[in-house]
């Protein structure tokens, strides 16, 4: 029943009650209809002061925190707390349901890796995630609500900030100053509200410059031998030559042709490097074996002019590709002929690690590298001296091969040099790919007996061909680092 009905017929009973009793006074009292009367009136009152009562319990719970259930009084004003505190229950409810996706968006955007600024219609910061933080050297809790302008000082910014619509991105360097680059983005939102985003561009920067200059050294690289030789072949075909100049200049030839088949044949071997899987760990050779060879090639590119030594404990294996590492190391032992002055020592050495791994060492006493070429080295076509590792008939990617091959057995390429202190260049290796065979190798004499006896390992697909004793040093793949 309708809680109005019932206050209806609550009141109309308390009349009749009061009218009812006031008549019985009123006979009893020999009042007559003024008892009737009173009696109503009583009733009435009876009734208006509890309906008060009611009201000022829901009163004082609306006026109060609302922590407690609403009164739960009869007819109208208990239904009317009950359907007050129910609004207000489903009105807390949303508002947590609403709190809560707020979080949760807000940790997804703290979760990116771009920087997020919301701005309001005066460029005022209302919130800004920590990536943003750190890449404009804001304070998330104290930069709020101060001008974007203020804290972010360079022209170029607060030009862009303040102009048209954008609909590119601004590329500025971090004001923090430690040399990384910004792209930033400005999206308009809302009533007059803007979303600036800011992302980190400084590897991108880097990568396209690499990539930029990689192809730039490969042209070039390619485009001096190729000049070369179309000077060689009119000279062929307009001058009259006698035997000596005509083999002379067909010996040139072949010089350059040469030398652009190393060139080709070492980006090919780093192209094949970069897209094939990593060499398996199940596959164990010999390290005894394998750092003989690469000593003995050693010796007939030095043609006695150095002193190469092996250092070698017993009983080591090495699990991946043989034929990958050998390229690796005998990179790293060719480069410390080439460019070691005569009667320079050089030594190769494989030293254990506190990490159960172990690292190939090549060490020589050649006329070192400055401390500012050292980060550089690896990378492809750098040169610290041009024209001496053009001299020597380096490609410009020994390096990088050595880099990819020990990236690619979990290792890594480390340098250490000096001017006038010699170098020590080494391939580490982790443990997973190391192991002790539990027994003795050998001793040099054995172990060379019988490497001349077994056939010479394969050079790396698409490698340039390893030196005879009596060729120049630019056939093999070097590691230019000057």
């Amino acid at each position: 029943m309708h809680p109005l009905l019932i206050r209806a017929l609550l009141a109309l009973a308390l009349l009749l009650g009061g009218g009812g009793l006031g008549a019985w006074l009123g006979a009893r009292l020999a009042q007559g209809a003024a008892g009737v009367l009173g009696g109503c009136v009583l009733g009435l009152l009876l009734f208006l002061l509890q309906d008060a009562l009611r009201a000022a319990r829901l009163l004082r719970w609306l006026r109060g925190a609302q922590a407690e259930p609403a009164p739960r009084d009869l007819l109208l004003w208990g239904e009317l707390g009950y359907r007050v505190e129910r609004a207000l229950r489903q009105r807390e409810q949303a508002l947590q349901r609403e709190e809560q996706r707020l979080w949760q968006f807000l940790s997804a955007i703290e979760a990116s890796p771009n920087g997020v600024v919301l701005l309001d219609a005066q460029d005022h910061i209302e919130w800004c995630n920590g990536v943003a933080a750190d890449q404009l050297g804001l304070d998330p809790q104290r930069d709020r609500q101060q001008r974007i302008g203020n804290l972010v000082r360079a022209p170029a910014f607060v030009a862009w900030l303040h102009g048209q619509p954008q609909a590119q991105a601004l590329t500025m360097a971090a004001p923090d100053g430690a040399g990384r680059q910004l792209a930033l983005l400005l999206r308009a939102y809302g009533d007059d509200q803007r979303l600036l985003l800011t992302q980190d561009i400084t590897e991108r920067e880097r990568v396209d410059a690499m990539r930029r200059d990689f192809v730039a050294n490969v042209s070039h690289e390619i485009r001096t031998p190729l000049t070369v030789l179309a000077g060689f072949v009119e000279t062929l075909a307009t001058l009259p030559l006698s035997e000596a100049e005509r083999a002379r200049v067909l010996a040139l030839m072949t010089q350059q042709a040469e030398r652009m088949q190393a060139l080709v044949a070492d980006l090919l071997t780093l192209a094949t490097l970069e897209g094939s899987p990593r060499p398996p760990t199940g596959e164990w050779f010999d390290a005894a074996s394998l750092l003989q060879q690469v000593l003995v090639d050693g010796e007939a590119l030095s043609q006695g002019r150095h002193a190469l030594s092996l250092e070698l404990p017993s009983g080591w294996q090495l699990a991946g590709s043989r034929h990958e590492l050998q390229s690796a190391i005998g990179n790293l032992v060719h480069n410390a002929v080439r460019y070691t002055q005569a009667a320079g020592r050089i030594e190769l050495r494989l030293q254990p690690r506190g990490d159960g791994g172990v690292a190939i060492e090549v060490a020589d006493t050649g006329p070192g590298i400055a401390r500012e070429h050292l980060p550089r080295l690896a990378e492809r076509f750098y040169r610290v001296d041009s024209s001496r590792s053009r001299a020597s008939g380096g490609t410009g990617l020994g390096l990088a091969i050595v880099k990819h091959i020990a990236q690619r057995h979990g290792g890594e390429l480390q340098v250490q040099s000096e001017p006038g202190q010699g170098t020590r260049m080494r391939v580490t290796l982790p443990s997973a790919r190391v192991r002790a065979s539990g027994g003795a190798v050998g001793d040099a004499a054995s172990i060379a007996a019988s490497i001349a006896a077994e056939p010479a390992p394969d050079t790396l697909p698409n490698s340039a061909p390893e030196p005879t004793p009596d060729a120049e040093p630019d056939a093999a793949p070097d590691a230019e680092r000057r």
